[in-house]
């Protein structure tokens, strides 16, 4: 896989596709209480399902383009969570997903991520539409698509479960508007 032309840099991070030797470190973000609560519905995934997700996103990003990348802060190195595209609902479209371990929440780093990811879609990957969702309850995730300059689209109750859903278009990012070029 050719990385180097996935990667993204913003003032504080640095975004490149996660790979198989990411397993270890993903796979505790992904299973910390407070990540896997709306990512994972709260299950405790193992590490081959883990696997399986990094070996799907590898896949994703031979094939089309894009996929879920690793976050990393400059100049530490060290892999504080993920964030990217994923297949929503019937596979044939792709979602904006994000998350970062708790210790990171509340610097507006997730928010950064997605304005970038946002970014690339869109310049790169030559989305028209950018849909992200998330549980209604689940207050700082709505936070980061509002930050990220998503507009609200819809909520549904899907098994019971309150689902909140934001997007942007090609238009509004392109518009001069874009909250998504705002410094980070």
């Amino acid at each position: 896989m050719r990385r180097r032309l996935y990667e993204i840099e913003t003032a504080r991070l640095r975004l490149r596709p996660l790979a198989p030797e990411d397993l270890d470190d993903i796979h505790r973000v992904w299973t910390e209480p407070g990540v896997r609560r709306y990512l994972w519905d709260g299950e405790e995934i193992s590490r081959e399902k883990a696997a399986s997700v990094l070996a799907r996103s590898a896949g994703y990003f031979e094939d089309r383009g894009f996929g879920l990348w690793a976050v990393l802060r400059k100049g530490r190195g060290e892999l504080i969570g993920f964030c990217g595209f994923w297949p929503f609902e019937d596979a044939s479209r792709f979602e904006l997903a994000y998350g970062l371990a708790a210790v990171c929440w509340g610097e507006g780093l997730a928010a950064e991520a997605a304005r970038a990811a946002i970014r690339y879609g869109f310049e790169e990957a030559g989305f028209d539409l950018i849909t992200a969702g998330t549980n209604t309850e689940n207050a700082a995730s709505l936070r980061v698509m509002q930050k990220a300059g998503m507009r609200y689209e819809k909520r549904i109750v899907r098994e019971g479960q309150g689902l909140t859903y934001y997007e942007i278009s090609r238009e509004d990012f392109l518009s001069g508007d874009d909250p998504t070029a705002a410094p980070y």
